[in-house]
């Protein structure tokens, strides 16, 4: 009755045998099904990414390009204004320029990052450009934002190599839509406005003071041009750097990073909106350049404009300001350390022209002083205006 002493002793440990061996299946079934949801999920981000195989053969021999001294990477970031796809909910323009273009130089050590913004109504010698039907173009002096419509990516890069004699060795293109959806993906960015802005083309009803932008404001805010400050492509430019500033400090604290169920929006955003060259892309690519940073602290992340002034022919166009523009090219091509100041706010005594007449005046004589009394005084190293990635968004104008 009952089964014998040694059964009932048994039982027990074919009961533990046999949850232990539900345990290890159901663990085995979860471990499988995590690794095919990581290889989904990688094989669908790496599905994104649009490669541009066609540029890299239009550029030409390496001969015909600058050369790289050294171990810096130059990348070239491209805002394009295409109307194409679901871009179309921003007009019917015909073909697409550049409307933000942005050289990235990224230092040796990668522990330094110089995001350097061309100017798009800046007028340009655009070289002559081979297309993908074989067809050549003439060169010709233009705005620079019409190299993109001319010739795209590749007649940008030989537009940009020209005019900087820097190697730019990859490159990266953005959309409208893609613009948004990254933005979205992280929460959105603060920015800090000095009034309020309302813009019926850019859609853009907003109040003045801080405040954190959806994808859609975002991009009415980097594009608006006539509704904020003096209407100029210079301020334009200047509020997407403090934009860029304000999103970097958002990636660094929010910790999206390091998040997975954060990341890989952010991701699968960037990479369904991004047209790269054949070097970047992969997510091990993109990974390994973003690794590649990870000493990179904001503080070391400036972003200023290539030094313009009024076109001498047309004062509602703009051109390089020489030698300072030249001399900002010479430093990221020898990978030196870019010295930028904040712009300076307006009411401030340094925009009192009384006041900076002072200061001048002041620093001439103790110049004078130093130069009687036979000092050798050392020629200063140039400045830039610009911004730092961890800037506070509302000290700047």
């Amino acid at each position: 009755m009952g089964g014998s002493r040694n059964d009932r002793d048994k039982a027990p440990g074919r009961r533990r045998r046999r949850v232990l061996l539900w345990i290890s299946l159901g663990l085995g079934v979860l471990l499988v099904a995590a690794i095919g949801t990581a290889w989904f999920g990688y094989t669908k981000l790496n599905g994104n990414i649009h490669t541009d195989t066609t540029t890299e053969r239009l550029l030409g021999p390496n001969s015909s390009r600058p050369t790289q001294a050294n171990s810096a990477e130059n990348i070239l970031l491209i805002g394009s204004d295409s109307r194409v796809g679901a871009n179309a909910a921003y007009g019917s323009a015909v073909g697409a320029r550049s409307d933000t273009t942005i050289l990235l130089h990224l230092s040796r050590d990668r522990r330094r990052a110089v995001g350097v913004s061309i100017p798009r109504d800046a007028m340009v010698d655009v070289p002559a450009c081979t297309l993908p039907d074989g067809r050549v173009t003439d060169p010709y002096l233009g705005m620079f934002n019409s190299a993109f419509e001319q010739g795209g990516t590749a007649c940008t890069i030989r537009t940009v190599e020209q005019m900087t004699d820097i190697r730019i060795d990859h490159f990266v293109v953005v959309d409208f839509t893609g613009f948004k959806k990254m933005v979205d993906a992280i929460g959105g960015v603060d920015v800090c406005l000095s009034q309020p802005v309302v813009d019926k083309d850019s859609q853009l009803n907003l109040p003045a003071g801080r405040q954190t932008l959806d994808g859609e404001q975002a991009l009415g805010y980097v594009r608006v041009r006539y509704a904020l400050g003096d209407g100029s492509d210079t301020q334009r430019m200047g509020r997407q750097q403090d934009f860029l500033s304000s999103l970097v400090q958002k990636v660094e604290s929010s910790g999206v990073l390091f998040n997975p169920t954060r990341l890989y929006p952010l991701l699968d955003a960037a990479t369904s909106s991004l047209t790269v060259d054949p070097g970047l892309n992969t997510l091990n690519k993109l990974y390994d350049l973003a690794s590649s940073l990870s000493q990179t602290s904001a503080g070391q992340v400036e972003f200023l404009t290539a030094p313009r002034e009024p076109y001498a022919y047309d004062n509602n166009r703009d051109q390089l300001k020489q030698p300072q523009a030249n001399e900002l090219f010479r430093q990221l091509r020898d990978d030196e350390q870019i010295a930028v100041t904040p712009p300076v706010p307006s009411g401030s005594a340094s925009a009192n022209p009384a006041a900076a007449g002072t200061t001048v005046g002041a620093a001439s004589a103790q110049l004078a002083r130093l130069l009687s009394a036979g000092t050798t005084v050392p020629s200063p190293a140039p400045t830039f205006t610009g911004r730092t990635g961890s800037q506070d968004i509302c000290a700047t104008p």
